[in-house]
C-alpha cells in the first residue's frame, strides 16, 4: 500500500517503519510540514517544538539500525492534552493565570506512550479548567472544527481531537470528567474511548481518588484506540486506585465478532433531553448496522430519575469546589469565562446534606444500570444531543439563557458514565445535511473495555467515514 501518513493509522505507520518502508524522520517531517501548514487556522497545539520532533525520530531511527525492537508505537506521532503533565512543558488549565505553570514530572501514561516508541509532537488546546464542551478559551482563543469553520470542535479535549480529525497526528490523548474524550470525538467524527475508572492511571487530578476522572485514546479507528489504550493501562504509584493488568490482549479482543449480542439502544438515555431530529434519525440508522452483524436490538432504557442532578451534586460541582484556591477568580474577572466562575462559587454553597443524597442517588444509578444490563451486553445512544453550534455560543440554540448547570449538561449523553465509571466510546455515525460530524456512544458493564472496543470495531467494518473516504476540507485552515 501507498503510505498517506495524514491519514494513515497509527498501525499502518508502525508497520512501515518496522518494516523499512519509510523512516522515523521521513514521519516526523510529514507530520511538521502538516502542523505548520494547518494548525494556524485550526488553532490545535498549545506547545509545538519542531527541533523535539526531529531529535526524537532521530533517536528512534538509530534504536531500529541497532536492531531494537522500539515498540508498538514505533515512529508515531502522537498529542497530548495540555492538562496532562509532560515535564518542562507547560499545563496551563487554559487558563491566562497558569499560563507560567510548568509541572516537574511526567505523567504515567505520557511515558507509556514514548516507551512504546511515540514521537511526542505537542500538547493541545483546552477549554479554561476543562470545565465544558466548548473548544474556547481567554488564553487559547477559539480551535475549530475542522469539518465545518467557525463552529465549535468541543471540549474539553478539544485540540486533540481537531489534531486527529483534521490529520495533523493519528493518535491522541485526552481526559474526560463528563464526556471531555467523548463528546470532541462525536463533534468531529472521530473515535473516543473512555475507559473503565482507573484502567489507565489517572493523574489530571491533584486530589488523585476522585471516581468520575479519566484518560482515554482519541483516534481515526477503533484499532489505533485499543493499541494506544493497551500502552497507556496499567498500575501505576500515581494512581493509588489504578489497576493491575489484567492480561487482556484488546487488539487481539476486537477481530472477534458480535453476533448474538444482545443490543440495548436508548435514544435519550433517560436525560429526557431534547433530541436534534437529524441526530436522532442518523443515531437510528446506524443502530441498524448491529442487527446486519448478527446482533439483536431493542429500544430500551434504564429506568433512572434525573440523572443530571445527580451528576450536578454528587460530581461537578464538588469537583471544582478544589479549584477555588487554584487563583483569585475575581482578580481575574474578564479574563475567565464567567459561567466558570459562577460554577466555582457555587460549589461553596453546596452543603453536605446535598451532596450526600447526591452520592445516594448516584449509588442507586449504578444499581439500576447493573440490574438493567443483566438483560443487554452493551447499550448504545447517542453521544449529544445535537452537533456542533457556531464559535461564541456556549451551547446549542435552545440552551442558551438556562441555568449553567443546563448549559454546560443538557446536551450530554456521556455523564452518566463518568458517575457509574463503566466504559464508553463515541464512534462516528454520520453527518447532518451541512456536513457536521454525529456519534454514537457505545456502553458496557464495569470492566468490560474489551467486549465494548470489539463491539465499536465491528461496528466500524460496516460503517466509517475513515475507511470509506471521507476528509474534512481543510482549504479554509490552510496558512
Amino acid at each position: 500500500m501507498t503510505l498517506d501518513i495524514a491519514w494513515n493509522s497509527a498501525q499502518e505507520i508502525a508497520r512501515a517503519i518496522r518494516a523499512g518502508e519509510i523512516s522515523p524522520e521521513e514521519v516526523a517531517e510529514a507530520t511538521i510540514a502538516r502542523i505548520e501548514k494547518y494548525d494556524p487556522g485550526l488553532n490545535v497545539f498549545s506547545v509545538f517544538d519542531p527541533e523535539r520532533i526531529r531529535a526524537q525520530a532521530r533517536a528512534i531511527s538509530r534504536r531500529l539500525a541497532e536492531g531494537e525492537d522500539v515498540g508498538p508505537l514505533a515512529g508515531v506521532p502522537f498529542a497530548i492534552k495540555d492538562m496532562t503533565a509532560v515535564k518542562g512543558d507547560p499545563q496551563t488549565a487554559g487558563l491566562i493565570a497558569l499560563k507560567d505553570s510548568v509541572p516537574d514530572h511526567n505523567a504515567a501514561l505520557f511515558d507509556r506512550l514514548i516507551d512504546a516508541g511515540g514521537i511526542y509532537v505537542g500538547k493541545t488546546t483546552v477549554p479554561e479548567a476543562g470545565y465544558a464542551v466548548y473548544g474556547e478559551s481567554h488564553l487559547f482563543g477559539a480551535t475549530h472544527n475542522p469539518w465545518k469553520p467557525a463552529h465549535t470542535a468541543g471540549g474539553s479535549s478539544t485540540g486533540s481531537a481537531v489534531a486527529v480529525a483534521s490529520g495533523l497526528v493519528p493518535i491522541a490523548e485526552g481526559s474526560d470528567g463528563a464526556g471531555s474524550v467523548r463528546a470532541p470525538a462525536s463533534l468531529n467524527g472521530i473515535v473516543g474511548f473512555k475507559p473503565s475508572l482507573a484502567r489507565i492511571p489517572c493523574t489530571v487530578l491533584p486530589t488523585r481518588y476522585e471516581t468520575w476522572a479519566f484518560h482515554g485514546p482519541l483516534t481515526r479507528t477503533v484499532a489505533d484506540a485499543a493499541l494506544m489504550f493497551q500502552v497507556m493501562a496499567g498500575p501505576s504509584e500515581q494512581d493509588p486506585m489504578s489497576l493491575p493488568d489484567d492480561g487482556t490482549d484488546y487488539l487481539a479482543e476486537i477481530e472477534k465478532d458480535i453476533a448474538g449480542l444482545r443490543i440495548a439502544y436508548s435514544p435519550d438515555l433517560g436525560t429526557g433531553y431534547e433530541i436534534d431530529p437529524e441526530v436522532a434519525e442518523v443515531c437510528r440508522r446506524a443502530v441498524g448496522k448491529f442487527e446486519q452483524l448478527g446482533a439483536t436490538v431493542v429500544e430500551a432504557t434504564p429506568p433512572w430519575a434525573r440523572p443530571e442532578d445527580a451528576f450536578w451534586h454528587s460530581i461537578w460541582v464538588p469537583g471544582f469546589s478544589a479549584e477555588r484556591d487554584l487563583i483569585d477568580w475575581d482578580a481575574w474577572e474578564g479574563q475567565i469565562d464567567p459561567e466558570l466562575i459562577d460554577l466555582i462559587k457555587e460549589a461553596d454553597t453546596v452543603a453536605v446534606s446535598d451532596y450526600g443524597r447526591a452520592n445516594l442517588a448516584r449509588a442507586q444509578m449504578y444499581e439500576t444500570f447493573v440490574e438493567f444490563m443483566r438483560d443487554y451486553d452493551v447499550i448504545v445512544s447517542p453521544s449529544l444531543t445535537h452537533a456542533a453550534h457556531p464559535h461564541g455560543q456556549f451551547a446549542p440554540d435552545h440552551l442558551l439563557g438556562q441555568s449553567v448547570q443546563r448549559q454546560l449538561l443538557g446536551w450530554l449523553l456521556t455523564y452518566p458514565y463518568n458517575m457509574l465509571t463503566v466504559p464508553a466510546i463515541s464512534m462516528p455515525a454520520g453527518f447532518t445535511e451541512d456536513g457536521r460530524p454525529i456519534g454514537l456512544q457505545i456502553a458496557g458493564r464495569k470492566l468490560a473495555d474489551a467486549e465494548v472496543l470489539r463491539v465499536a470495531a465491528n461496528f466500524e467494518r460496516v460503517h466509517s467515514p475513515w475507511t470509506d473516504g471521507a476528509r474534512p476540507d481543510l482549504a479554509p485552515f490552510e496558512s
